[in-house]
């Protein structure tokens, strides 16, 4: 039983490697190609990337990630999402705070300019004598 798990874990580790070097290949030959129409090399570097990512989805771990995602998109099936109604209301809310709170800062940033020139030493006090 351990050495099925050990060679699963070898294998797997090979799979990555193989999905790693595949991935590290389109993006070499994307820039290996830099004559071509930027179309062809885009086209190309998507086709590495399905490559490689096939390979990697095929390793337990890949399995768990597939898992999860699907887990994932069940749960949210099952949210209740707020209706148009609702995220117009807050977005409304959260816009007129934000505007609020720029008004007072615009202010206090006015009164602090006003009361710092009050504040200012004259070139003729740092003159030596």
């Amino acid at each position: 039983m351990a050495e099925a798990a050990e060679q699963n874990n070898a294998i797997d580790t090979v799979k990555l490697g193989l999905s790693v070097a595949v991935l590290a290949a389109g993006i070499i030959g994307f820039y290996y190609f830099a004559e071509q129409a930027i179309l062809y090399r885009v086209l190309g570097l998507v086709a590495f990337v399905v490559i490689a990512s096939g390979i990697a989805l095929t390793t337990s771990k890949g399995r768990n990630l597939t898992a999860f995602l699907q887990a994932s998109k069940t749960e949210m099936r099952k949210m209740v999402w707020p209706t148009r109604v609702e995220t117009v209301q807050t977005t409304m809310i959260v816009l007129v705070m934000v505007f609020v709170v720029a008004i007072l800062m615009v202010t206090r940033h006015v009164s602090r300019v006003d009361h710092e020139n009050d504040y200012r030493l004259s070139e003729e006090q740092f003159k030596w004598p």
